[in-house]
């Protein structure tokens, strides 16, 4: 494994921004980090890259401890933070050179690296210019470049394309497709077009805690727990303020969307409660949710009738 989080805690005071979270990405897997703001996707990523220290639980990188081993497991370690931190008054080719610097990369192969991270990340005509002068396209093709030019095997991006235009955003997205072919990549976003796009992998935290974890599909799959429903006479709208598994959307009449986070067919659950309840449905169709709507379910805990999980 080239990243293994195990019961990973981080108290601030009397609040767990990480709550005994666990899980291992192998190399290849592009993994989508995700979580509403406050959840503890930014903090778990500090600890993973050294920067901030667990309250409890460890970090391994490529077999390094994180704590243990802290120099071992960064130098392994392609970091772009969410803020990406430029030397605005510095040339590109100068910025790339310093990085390489400090990474104790020398002679020909610092001028190879800096040569290939120029080319690969798009920089040929920007990298004799000062960086404050470039778009926010190109800083981000320089964090990407800084990232990678000491060759690492972990690369961990967040937020790598907030505040990007749509020509930016796509540029952006093919470069880190390619550069991930053989890496390990953890991406932090909050938009779901880019886990659908880039990653193979979901992790979904809230409130610190590890709501979901699967494949994108798999997850699309399973997580589409939601039901068009039309019941009969004897429904009673005034039940399902004790449910505690399930929303009900009001649709008119006796209609609802009924949508819920289970590990188990819904329409099962759902028929079982209606036996329990004497209800006849007189329908039923499964309706297909996108990453957005399970993201949604698993991380809002207002519903618009009943009170869910």
């Amino acid at each position: 494994m080239s990243i293994v989080v195990n019961q990973l805690t981080k108290i601030y005071g009397k609040q767990k921004a990480v709550d005994n979270i666990s899980f291992d990405v192998n190399q290849g897997d592009i993994l989508g980090f995700l979580g509403p703001n406050g959840a503890g996707k930014s903090t778990t990523m500090k600890i993973a890259t050294g920067y901030l220290p667990p309250s409890e639980g460890s970090v391994t990188i490529d077999g390094f401890d994180i704590v243990k081993q802290s120099k071992q497991a960064r130098a392994v370690i392609g970091y772009l933070p969410e803020h990406n931190p430029l030397y605005l008054d510095m040339y590109v080719h100068e910025y790339l050179g310093f990085i390489a610097s400090l990474h104790h990369i020398k002679g020909n192969l610092r001028k190879s690296r800096i040569a290939e991270m120029i080319q690969l990340c798009g920089l040929t005509l920007e990298q004799n210019k000062k960086i404050g002068s470039l778009s926010k396209g190109y800083r981000q093709r320089v964090g990407l470049a800084q990232a990678l030019i000491h060759d690492p095997s972990v690369l961990i991006l967040d937020e790598p394309t907030t505040g990007l235009d749509p020509n930016q955003l796509a540029e952006i997205r093919g470069l880190i497709k390619q550069i991930s072919k053989n890496k390990t990549v953890i991406l932090s976003t909050h938009i779901m077009q880019e886990v659908k796009a880039l990653c193979n992998r979901v992790i979904i935290i809230d409130q610190g805690k590890i709501v979901a974890d699967d494949l994108v599909e798999k997850l699309i799959s399973t997580k589409s727990q939601a039901l068009h429903v039309e019941f009969g006479a004897s429904f009673q709208a005034g039940f399902i303020q004790d449910q505690q598994q399930f929303k009900f959307k009001p649709l008119g009449g006796t209609k609802y969307e009924v949508s819920a986070s289970l590990n188990e067919d819904i329409r099962e659950k759902l028929f079982k409660l209606a036996s329990e309840k004497g209800w006849v449905i007189l329908s039923m169709q499964l309706i297909e949710q996108d990453l957005e709507q399970i993201f949604y379910n698993l991380t809002n805990r207002k519903s618009d009738v009943g009170d869910i999980q």
